[in-house]
């Protein structure tokens, strides 16, 4: 079971795989809004800014967080550095209840080419 520190090591190089994207991944990762990523077998939530095609401004808080983001991800710890490090297809695990991803129609749009 993945802990703490590899789910965020996970998040940040998620952040720097951001950054280097190009065309129109890094039209899609120009969002500026909330992001949550709960991980449901730490009962933890990372939350942070998706600001200038990066993650900023990561926090780890104990359980769910008080307010709701704008873009919401919730999965295990495993299958987050699974997806991460390209072991994991984000369709077919979101197809299959895996992984959950919650935002507005116009997000999920933009957030397609991401995933």
């Amino acid at each position: 079971m993945a802990n703490e520190e590899q789910c965020r090591e996970a998040l940040e190089q998620f952040s720097r795989n951001l950054a280097k994207a190009d065309g129109s991944a890094r039209k899609a990762a120009a969002l500026d809004r909330s992001l949550s990523c709960r991980i449901t077998d730490l009962d933890l939530t990372f939350t942070g800014q998706l600001r200038d095609g990066r993650i900023q401004d990561l926090v780890a808080v104990p359980g769910r967080p008080a307010e709701k983001a704008a873009i919401r991800l919730t999965m295990a710890g495993d299958d987050l550095l699974a997806l991460v490090g390209g072991e994991l297809n984000f369709a077919s695990a979101w197809a299959s209840g895996r992984i959950k991803l919650e935002a507005g129609l116009r997000d999920l749009l933009r957030l397609r080419t991401l995933l």
